[in-house]
């Protein structure tokens, strides 16, 4: 069985979708929890994941409340589509890479430092399964994601013997009220749950997957 009682988890996005669902799995299998998101809400930490400063700042309190973080899963991030790839404006490919590979390098920056002084942690990123190849109106979004994909590979060569595991998942479509607004007529039964996905991210978060670096795991549910 997993247990994260003692661990420190910081999650990025918590105020969203899946981030509450991962943040409530951390914390059923006895995790502290520290929330990170943009929004202001109970309970959250506000950071800003454009700002590495903002992502210090915010470390350094989870860092001096608890001593310490053994766990970080990126999860903030967004998906934008339309503009063929002779199309896209400079504010789509920023903001796409922005919030989500730019989030990744910088809470990296900030959390990295503190794990390898520990000689000890996990990192989980998510990626997405469109990032494995280019898909029609999506450049900006699947370029995002694929760099994911490759900051993970490269964190994990540079952090392998350190303690530190750093692996992605590649999760479909997530069932998420924004994309069952946005795609009305799917079949959202094919979709993936949060909460699944909350527990494969907590299984390369735990000891079980100390032998595993640098994966990309698809996580398909049945689309």
């Amino acid at each position: 069985m997993i247990d994260f009682t003692d661990k420190v988890v910081v999650v990025t996005g918590a105020a969203g979708a899946l981030g509450s669902a991962v943040v409530a799995n951390f914390e059923t299998l006895g995790a502290k929890v520290a929330g990170l998101d943009i929004a202001e809400q109970p309970g959250i930490m506000h950071c800003d994941l454009f700002d590495p400063e903002s992502c210090v700042a915010a470390v350094t309190r989870v860092c001096d409340q608890y001593a310490g973080i053994d766990i970080l899963v990126n999860v903030a991030g967004g998906f934008a589509m339309g503009e063929a790839v002779h199309e896209t404006s400079a504010g789509t490919w920023q903001l796409m890479h922005d919030l989500n590979a730019g989030s990744v390098l910088h809470m990296a920056q900030a959390v990295v430092p503190a794990m390898l002084q520990a000689r000890a942690g996990k990192i989980v990123n998510i990626a997405a399964r469109a990032g494995l190849r280019g898909a029609a109106g999506m450049g900006a979004y699947v370029a995002s994601k694929s760099v994911v994909i490759r900051l993970t590979e490269t964190l994990s060569e540079e952090l392998r013997g350190s303690g530190i595991n750093v692996n992605c998942v590649l999760p479909s479509i997530i069932d998420t009220p924004a994309n069952r607004a946005a795609m009305p007529d799917a079949d959202f039964r094919q979709w993936v749950a949060p909460a699944s996905l909350a527990g494969v991210i907590g299984f390369l978060a735990s000891d079980l997957a100390r032998d595993v670096h640098g994966a990309a795991l698809p996580v398909e549910g049945l689309s």
